[in-house]
C-alpha cells in the first residue's frame, strides 16, 4: 500500500474577498509541482462564497466537474439552458466535453455558501456537454458509505466519463468500516469533511486529505463523529 497525506493547513489558499478558497492541488495562482493531481483527480477546491457574490460566466471543456454543497444554496446557470439551485445534500455533475459556459452564484442574501469543486480528467474527449444533479437524502445510510458517483448511467448517483466512484458517509464515534476498491489500478483519495478519523494508523482531521493506492482495501475508523468523502479514481492519466 502507498499513501500520501495532505494536511489541511498545507493547502494552497486564495482570499479574494468575495471568495475564500483552499486548493488541495495546484490551481490558478497556487502552483506546487508535487501536488498537481492524484491520478485523474485534478482539482479539489474547498470554496466559501459570500452572500450575493459568485463566479461569473466562464468556459470549461474536456473536464468532468463535480460540485458538492456543504452549506447554503448555490445557483447554477449554463449555456445549455440549465438553471438550478444545489444545496447541502445534493451532488451536481457537468461534463464540459466540447465546451460549455456556466456561472455559479450564492443566492442567499445573508449567508455564505460552502461547497467542494472537484475536477476529474475524463477518459473521453469531445463528448457532448451534459448536466445532472441528485439529492442524496434518500440514499444516505447510517454508519455506511453510500455511492454518489460512478461511471455507470444506470447506477446509484450521478455518472461521469471516467472509471471513478465517489462515496459519502457519516459515522459515529469508534465506527470502523472497510472500503474495497471497485477497480484494480485505482486509488482512493480520502477527504475529511468533519471530525477525526483513523486510516491505517494515520489520524486525519477536518479537511485533511489522504491518497491511498496499490491496495485492494483499507479500514477507516471514526475517532469521533465524522463526515467523510471518498474519491476512487484511476491512477494513470
Amino acid at each position: 500500500m502507498n499513501t500520501v497525506i495532505h494536511k489541511a493547513e498545507t493547502r494552497g489558499h486564495a482570499n479574494h474577498g468575495w471568495l475564500n478558497s483552499y486548493h488541495t492541488f495546484s490551481f490558478s495562482g497556487y502552483h506546487n509541482p508535487e501536488r498537481m493531481n492524484f491520478g485523474v483527480l485534478r482539482v479539489l477546491n474547498d470554496d466559501q462564497v459570500h452572500s450575493g457574490s459568485g463566479f461569473g460566466k466562464h468556459p470549461h471543456e474536456n473536464m468532468e466537474i463535480i460540485s458538492i454543497p456543504l452549506e447554503g444554496d448555490l445557483e447554477h446557470q449554463d449555456s445549455m439552458g440549465n438553471i438550478s439551485v444545489i444545496k447541502e445534500g445534493d451532488v451536481q455533475v457537468m461534463s464540459a466535453g466540447t465546451g460549455i459556459y456556466h456561472s455559479e452564484r450564492n443566492r442567499n442574501p445573508n449567508k455564505d455558501v460552502k461547497f467542494l469543486q472537484i475536477w476529474i480528467i475524463p477518459n473521453q474527449k469531445g463528448v457532448e456537454p451534459r448536466y445532472d444533479q441528485i439529492s442524496t437524502k434518500e440514499i444516505q445510510k447510517e454508519n455506511q458509505f453510500y455511492q454518489v458517483l460512478s461511471p455507470n448511467k444506470d447506477d446509484q448517483g450521478v455518472w461521469v466519463h471516467q472509471d471513478a466512484w465517489f462515496s459519502l458517509g457519516k459515522f459515529t464515534k469508534e465506527t470502523t468500516i472497510e472500503y474495497t476498491l471497485k477497480k484494480e489500478g485505482n486509488g482512493v483519495y480520502v477527504f475529511v469533511l468533519e471530525g477525526n478519523i483513523d486510516v491505517n494508523s494515520e489520524l486525519l482531521s477536518k479537511r485533511d486529505g489522504m491518497g491511498i493506492w496499490n491496495t485492494k482495501n483499507f479500514n477507516l475508523t471514526a475517532k469521533e463523529g465524522a463526515n467523510v468523502l471518498l474519491m476512487e479514481v484511476p491512477m494513470f492519466l
